[in-house]
């Protein structure tokens, strides 16, 4: 399924399911190239534990959940094998360092996706090298910013969509539309431009 918010696209690969959800946490593992917070003081500002602790600060609230971070810097780019092979939800947080990725890890994470580790690719991960691997094709998009986006919701019997209204606008907006090159989704809940 392929969920749009702000038309920032998310792929939710799998889902994993635990045997036991009682006794066990779902292992999270939010993943950042961490360019943007290191060379734009602006970003700095607004993420200053990156943006992937931004984003680990608000799922620490969930007690279901075993949040870590891990960024391109890191030892093996933050995901050795024990870590990757614990993991049940990869999210993924790329722009501007894609090619500097391994192909050895993308592979590696790749297999990880076809035995069931769910993958949240955010932003412009839709240009890494792990979400064009499983899409198989281009992942090239419509984009445009600084300007008024509606979004538009056209499955609101979706349960993500419940409560929200038939459209509603965003005053300014960084958008990616449609034509999206990826293999037809099952569902497509929002639309926006």
């Amino acid at each position: 399924m392929v969920f749009c918010h702000n038309m920032t696209c998310t792929r939710l690969i799998s889902l994993p399911i635990k045997e036991d959800k009682a006794m066990s946490k779902i292992n999270v593992v939010i993943w950042n190239e961490y360019r943007h917070e290191k060379s734009e003081e602006f970003i700095r500002e607004i993420y200053p534990k990156g943006i992937h602790g931004c984003v680990k600060d608000f799922l620490d609230q969930h007690d279901d959940l075993e949040v870590r971070i891990a960024a391109l810097d890191d030892p093996d780019q933050g995901l050795p094998d024990e870590v990757l092979e614990s993991t049940d939800v990869l999210i993924w947080w790329g722009h501007m360092a894609h090619d500097k990725v391994p192909d050895k890890l993308v592979e590696k994470i790749h297999n990880r996706v076809l035995a069931g580790m769910g993958l949240i690719v955010l932003h412009s991960g839709h240009h890494s090298k792990i979400f064009r691997k499983l899409m198989g094709t281009t992942c090239n998009l419509r984009w445009r910013d600084g300007d008024r986006e509606r979004i538009w919701n056209i499955n609101p019997t979706h349960p993500i969509a419940k409560g929200i209204p038939a459209h509603f606008s965003l005053a300014v907006e960084e958008m990616y539309g449609e034509q999206f090159d990826i293999p037809k989704p099952d569902e497509i809940v929002f639309l926006g431009w």
